[in-house]
């Protein structure tokens, strides 16, 4: 891997983005990856929705995705293997290019 495969999105907007917004999906617009951002919005308005129609199983059960899929991509990230929109990776400070 070269400095061409690092993006230009900034590590730490989008640890942070993920980890006080991650299910509602803003760090997946942040960076890039619009379709996992609609998804994870989806997700989130369908567990808000079900919640307050009394559907509390079914908003547990949207939740509890949100949250695993949440939960994966922010560990992505801490580890420097997460990809952008065009596949380069958002890298964090030092991590070593090989």
């Amino acid at each position: 891997m070269d400095r061409g495969d690092i993006s230009e999105k900034k590590y730490l907007t989008a640890v942070i983005l993920s980890g006080v917004f991650g299910v509602m999906g803003i760090h997946h617009f942040y960076v890039g990856r619009w379709a996992m951002g609609f998804l994870d919005l989806g997700l989130f308005i369908g567990t808000v929705v079900s919640f307050f129609s009394g559907n509390i199983l079914v908003a547990g059960v949207l939740f509890i995705a949100d949250l695993i899929h949440t939960v994966y991509v922010t560990y992505l990230l801490l580890v420097g293997q997460y990809r952008d929109g065009q596949g380069k990776i958002i890298s964090y400070p030092n991590q070593k290019i090989n």
